[in-house]
């Protein structure tokens, strides 16, 4: 096991122990009691796209002060960085779903359902992590703090450089021939960097306290079980994470009724839907208490 494969083990270590929520639309829930699965989105398609070029700026901020300090090996150094550039949003595809450790935050309920049209769904962390392993799925913590990220990111970095002079000790390599040793060796940890930065966040969403699932990498999408939905502004590729264990209906901990004008009769039917599909809420259903705003 190299340094960055026993890095990424570590960082997918943390066990969650509260209740996880996944915030929706009436249109998600619907989709996801029917088909009992959620839908892990591509991670470059998400709705924070950019924190996976978060994580190549670190990086490249990271190799640049190094390279002005005099590092010995400055054009491994300036290859890594501008291949991380191309290959974090245009490599290999990884998949990924978000819960909350909070399941009642007025910005998720802005961000993530329509107005009326929300719901929180909770569930016990031990049934995720079930569903999890039982398709190769992690589970990790997103990292928000400066701090733990510039660590993070240096010891990633230190990691690739030794890799790569390892695999270019030998001397007399010609310049081309040590450029693709470098490229070889970037290949070789392109897995565990891509799910390394499916966790970092940008610092102005950590109110979120966000836990992630996510897939294996998938390195070739032919004959992946890879599906589409139309998103904002393009069409986003996704793969279904089953909720169903032993061919049973989700099990709920928890449900939140986002802030809608018509509580009664909308915690009515939604009571009416779940029961339709076998679900019952173990902890019960519970209104928002967020006032209602039409925007």
């Amino acid at each position: 096991m190299n340094e960055i494969e026993q890095l990424t083990r570590d960082l997918y270590a943390d066990i969650p122990h509260g209740t996880l929520y996944h915030y929706t639309t009436f249109t998600g829930l619907l989709g996801i009691v029917r088909s009992r699965s959620l839908w892990a989105s591509d991670v470059r398609y998400m709705n924070d796209s950019a924190e996976l070029r978060h994580t190549a700026d670190l990086i490249h901020t990271e190799v640049r002060a190094r390279i002005d300090g005099g590092h010995p090996h400055p054009q491994l150094l300036s290859q890594f960085a501008d291949w991380i550039a191309h290959r974090i949003t245009s490599g290999h595809m990884l998949f990924g779903a978000s819960f909350r450790s909070h399941g009642n935050l007025l910005s998720q309920w802005r961000g993530y359902s329509l107005p009326g049209k929300g719901v929180s769904l909770g569930f016990c962390p031990e049934y995720i992590l079930a569903c999890a392993a039982h398709q190769r799925f992690m589970v990790g913590k997103c990292i928000y703090e400066p701090g733990r990220q510039h660590a993070l990111i240096r010891q990633v970095v230190d990691a690739v450089v030794a890799h790569a002079a390892h695999l270019t000790a030998e001397r007399g390599l010609a310049a081309t021939e040590r450029s693709t040793l470098y490229h070889t060796a970037f290949e070789e940890v392109e897995t565990d960097l891509l799910r390394i930065a499916a966790i970092l966040k940008h610092p102005s969403f950590r109110e979120e306290k966000e836990w992630r699932i996510v897939s294996p990498v998938i390195a070739n999408e032919a004959g992946a079980p890879i599906l589409f939905r139309e998103g904002h502004a393009m069409l986003v590729p996704y793969i279904e994470f089953n909720l169903s264990l032993d061919g049973r209906p989700p099990v709920l901990d928890h449900l939140y009724l986002g802030p809608t004008a018509n509580i009664n009769i909308s915690m009515n039917s939604l009571k009416m839907f779940l029961a339709q599909h076998g679900i019952a809420v173990t902890r019960g259903i519970d209104d928002c208490q967020i006032p209602f705003r039409q925007r």
